[in-house]
């Protein structure tokens, strides 16, 4: 289990989160949701360890995460933030080969593991044809796909994704979000992802933690937590909850007065 527990966040001097207790469950995908500014990647941060709780404590499995080792953390969790670069004339399979590096030292050498792991992770992304292509030749949809592919390639129970389909036309965010939806399905992932659209939550998401002015506003099964008070609360707009015409999931249509 991923929980933290009593999290306080910040930076500087500035507390972003308070008082913040969460259990991930375990094989779902989780929604962080909330307005600008609230705290969803912040929060992600922290569980990913790379930013330090001012209180409180992040565990996994019961272990203080500040207290693994960086390599030991990345064989366990995979954490693709917002903004990601790297050279343009890096081929995807060299990219997504980057995975792997948690289990290796500088005398080790590559085996055949490392190789079906990344063969899997570019097809699993649907990129095993186009693998020698390089960075700077692709689309945004094929370079978040082939970015998601180098965290598959760590080969960890936990992905955590912070915006995966920012800036993406809505081809594109379909694409990865269905991707994602698929890992879960396939192979257990739990996945944890934050996400500006509602309905994207309300479609892809088992579970939702809304934030709100530091703190946690909701968390539970989506179905359970979001309503039209929840969503007025949240993002300050009124809006009406219906079932969707596909009849697989509610979809929230907002409006102002």
């Amino acid at each position: 289990m991923l929980e933290s527990k009593n999290l306080t966040l910040g930076y500087s001097d500035k507390i972003v989160l308070k008082d913040i207790d969460v259990e991930i469950e375990k094989g779902k995908i989780t929604a962080l949701i909330g307005a600008n500014g609230c705290g969803k990647s912040t929060f992600l941060k922290a569980i990913s360890r790379i930013l330090t709780p001012k209180k409180g404590e992040v565990l996994l499995k019961g272990e203080n995460i500040f207290n693994i080792s960086t390599k030991e953390v990345a064989r366990r969790m995979a954490m693709l933030p917002q903004n990601t670069s790297a050279p343009e004339d890096l081929t995807i399979y060299d990219l997504v080969k980057q995975g792997r590096y948690p289990y290796h030292s500088l005398l080790s050498t590559w085996k055949t593991q490392d190789e079906e792991i990344v063969q899997e992770a570019l097809k699993s992304m649907g990129l095993l044809k186009i693998k020698d292509q390089k960075l700077g030749k692709l689309s945004g949809g094929q370079l978040q796909r082939a970015w998601i592919a180098l965290a598959l390639a760590q080969n960890t129970e936990y992905l955590l994704l912070d915006e995966p389909t920012n800036h993406l036309d809505i081809k594109y965010q379909l694409e990865i979000l269905y991707l994602l939806k698929e890992l879960n399905e396939k192979e257990k992932r739990t996945i944890i992802i934050v996400l500006h659209d509602i309905n994207h939550a309300l479609k892809f998401a088992h579970n939702i933690i809304a934030f709100k002015d530091g703190k946690i506003f909701a968390k539970g099964n989506k179905d359970k937590i979001v309503d039209e008070n929840l969503i007025e609360e949240v993002f300050g707009v009124k809006s009406s909850i219906i079932f969707s015409p596909l009849g697989d999931s509610r979809i929230c249509i907002p409006y102002m007065n």
